[in-house]
């Protein structure tokens, strides 16, 4: 029986190594025309470049911002909805998952004509007499974490949704007719549930904010260069092979590091 189980995943296996580990090692190790000793080189160089720590550290600091806002927004709508008893529960999780068939691109050109000098918000902070002239929102860290938000709040709210319907509801009426609060019940009880699950959907945002491209490149533009961006100039304009592996190596280990350090405190928690 295991054999013809091994022999089922082997077809996938297969298509795993061959389309996505082989490429993805040759394209962080091995570019075109490039050594491994010259990406390494490039790698280090970037990291100790006041310019290329600058877009390190805002890929970072915006990424973890924009995780915990969507985890902070996704995670109670996503319970709201677990324990909602409603007829419209399934109609209202569709909604908010809804945005995910939209390309990220009209999402992030809505936010170009919200923000812009005659947009909404600016002109909505003129006429309250909050500033002397339309404010530039644009091409902003605030601008950034904004559509960053609105791309991956649903991914948050689906990934949160599907760990808490996990949460056997009457655990949280046994609490309660022992004694605890609603508040109590849920930090006690279906936060420490819910858990892993958040960790997983804390880390596909985090992922997904450092790797975007189309956002940071809209709402940023040069003025907010994130490691997406960069890499994409390197790649594209100035074809510098050995730095755009770098940017992706740089990349890579964000994302693993911060998905490591995560699952690691949600397992600390859990046996705490």
């Amino acid at each position: 029986m295991r054999g013809r189980t091994a022999l089922l995943v082997l077809p996938g296996l297969a298509v795993l190594l061959i389309g996505f580990l082989i490429p993805s090692v040759a394209m962080l190790f091995a570019p075109p025309g490039v050594s491994p000793v010259e990406v390494f080189d490039r790698l280090g160089q970037m990291l100790t470049d006041p310019y290329d720590q600058a877009i390190v550290m805002r890929t970072l600091g915006l990424g973890l911002i924009v995780t915990v806002v969507c985890i902070g927004l996704g995670y109670p709508i996503a319970y709201l909805l677990s324990r909602s008893t409603s007829r419209w529960a399934g109609v209202l999780l569709a909604l908010a998952i809804f945005p995910l068939l939209l390309s990220s691109v009209v999402r992030t050109f809505g936010w170009l004509v919200v923000l812009g000098s005659q947009g909404a918000v600016p002109q909505l902070l003129l006429s309250l007499g909050l500033t002397d002239s339309a404010p530039q929102l644009l091409y902003t860290p605030l601008a950034i974490v904004l559509g960053l938000t609105q791309i991956f709040l649903p991914l948050a709210v689906v990934a949160s949704y599907s760990a808490l319907a996990q949460v056997d509801a009457g655990l949280d009426e046994a609490a309660r007719g022992l004694g605890a609060n609603r508040i109590r019940t849920f930090w006690s009880v279906v936060v420490p549930l819910s858990g892993p699950g958040v960790v997983v959907a804390a880390t596909l945002v985090f992922a997904g904010a450092v790797t975007a491209y189309t956002t940071p490149y809209l709402l940023g533009g040069s003025r907010q260069r994130m490691l997406s961006t960069q890499l994409y100039t390197y790649s594209s304009t100035t074809i510098d092979w050995a730095a755009a592996s770098a940017t992706a190596l740089i990349m890579t280990v964000l994302v693993f590091a911060v998905s490591g350090l995560s699952g690691l405190a949600a397992r600390r928690g859990a046996t705490s």
